[in-house]
């Protein structure tokens, strides 16, 4: 599978807000994260690409097809956990998959049963199969909405901040079942802010700032660009409070006397700082901060 994205704009009618602008994207099988802040237009673009809505410009191909004039057709192959997911409180978990399968098209009993069976194992819901959805954990809800996007056994699964208040141990599980989802040759495209999701799971990545696509590539690659700009300081609590005030702080810990500060900068020429490896939060503070600053200033 793949989808090309091309010169894709959004402009928003109530005030030419333009939330999408000329993005160019190429996403193929596996895992592709999504990464940006909040109204970086990141559920704009997955609403774009679930048929949702339709853009102002540009095109999006699947598989060479144009998504506009072929809608009905790839939206078929199409699978969606959006962020604010739903559901009827008075059906059990297995009964609303199995409405799930019908407005998917599955008329068959027989066929609807196995597939509802078959998703419940995959998820891991299926010891819970007849409690209400409504009384379901959180996590549980979250892996019950992307069983609703596996029916009918989607090409392309878009998933829209699907770990946004969850405790760690189910954003863990739910890392691992997307992980292992993308085993399959499908397209799996995880939409988050949360830069962990990013790092535990995709092999490339895109991060959209103010509506435009400002990096492609692989996390690695972006952790590239933070090497060597990621400090660890111990300094007073007066040291601290200049620190905040001049660089990007990612962490403080209470030390005896004062705090052990990690931050990001271009250079650190005080405190006695110590260079330490960065992970995928310090690349992405840095390139947020640093990076796209001088690219605009250039």
């Amino acid at each position: 599978m793949e989808i090309q994205i091309q010169e894709l704009t959004k402009i928003y009618r109530n005030g030419g807000q333009r939330a999408l602008n000329r993005i160019n994207l190429t996403i193929k099988d596996g895992m592709f994260g999504l990464l940006g802040p909040n109204g970086a237009g990141k559920s704009t673009l997955m609403r774009i690409l679930v048929t949702l809505m339709k853009p102002s410009a540009g095109n999006i191909y699947v598989n060479g097809k144009e998504l506009n004039k072929n809608r009905k057709e790839i939206r078929k192959i199409l699978g969606y956990l959006p962020q604010d997911f739903r559901f009827f409180a008075k059906y059990r978990t297995w009964e609303f998959l199995d409405y799930s399968a019908r407005l998917a098209g599955l008329k068959n009993k027989a066929v609807r049963n196995k597939e509802v069976e078959r998703l419940l194992e995959e998820v891991g819901l299926f010891d819970v199969r007849d409690r209400k959805a409504s009384r379901l954990s959180g996590g549980m809800k979250r892996r019950l909405g992307i069983a609703q996007a596996l029916v009918g056994d989607p090409k392309i699964v878009i998933v829209d901040e699907p770990t946004t208040g969850l405790d760690p141990d189910e954003r863990i599980r739910f890392r691992n079942l997307l992980s292992k989802m993308a085993e399959k040759e499908m397209i799996i495209i995880l939409s988050t802010h949360i830069v962990g999701d990013i790092s535990s799971t995709c092999n490339n990545m895109a991060l959209l700032n103010e509506g435009k696509l400002v990096y492609e590539g692989s996390p690695d690659r972006l952790l590239e660009m933070a090497r060597n700009h990621v400090f660890q300081v111990s300094v007073s609590h007066f040291e601290f409070e200049e620190i905040k005030e001049k660089y990007q702080v990612i962490s403080t810990i209470p030390s005896v006397n004062g705090w052990d500060v990690q931050l990001v900068a271009d250079r650190l020429d005080q405190y006695n700082p110590r260079v330490i490896e960065p992970n995928l939060e310090h690349a992405y503070v840095y390139f947020m901060e640093y990076v796209i600053q001088s690219h605009e200033q250039s």
